[in-house]
């Protein structure tokens, strides 16, 4: 099985102030976004472990994408898909399985915690918010967040829109207590 991509998208947001306090350090977040022709879309196929096999490559490469334009050591990661109206979630949940993760935890030299992750349905422009979450400890509340993704064009109906997300540290300004990142043991990815 072929999968193409017909476009890759990266956005960068990076936020020094908040709330009228300047950042000690810029929050900076980087999402990269593959366009991929969905080949099963319109018509139920029992087995997709072809697509659930590319993810791996998929991951890394939108990874290593995403770290490079993050400038930074990534502290957080997501993941998430759009497919599109002719496709089903299965389609763009089977780029983000376990294969698709394993590859982006390398890119970003090592994660023990799961990877937030979020798919949904919709036509070009649909909006996803990237949950992210702390690499190393899901308990370090700082490092809840999101990132809007959205591509004007994409996904057609046949296309599905798989995207990695990194951070460079966590929420400007947080004070709601709770594990801190210095406090991490890294032992079985939630403390």
């Amino acid at each position: 099985m072929e999968f193409s991509m017909r476009k890759i998208v990266t956005i960068v947001e990076e936020t020094g102030k908040e709330s009228g306090r300047l950042a000690d350090r810029p929050l900076r977040k980087v999402a990269v976004a593959a366009v991929i022709q969905n080949p099963y879309a319109g018509v139920y196929h029992e087995d997709l472990s072809a697509a659930i096999e590319w993810g791996a490559e998929l991951g890394r490469w939108l990874g290593e994408k995403a770290v490079k334009a993050l400038e930074d050591r990534p502290e957080s990661y997501g993941k998430g898909g759009i497919v599109g109206i002719h496709g089903e979630l299965d389609h763009a949940n089977m780029f983000l399985t376990t294969a698709f993760g394993d590859a982006l935890r390398r890119a970003v030299g090592g994660g023990k915690a799961w990877i937030s992750s979020t798919s949904k349905k919709g036509g070009p422009g649909t909006s996803l918010d990237v949950p992210l979450a702390h690499k190393d400890a899901l308990y370090v509340r700082s490092h809840y967040d999101a990132m809007e993704v959205r591509i004007p064009d994409a996904p057609l109906p046949d296309e599905v829109v798989a995207i990695a997300v990194v951070a460079n540290r966590g929420r400007l300004n947080y004070r709601l207590g709770g594990l801190r990142k210095e406090d991490i043991k890294g032992e079985d990815g939630l403390r």
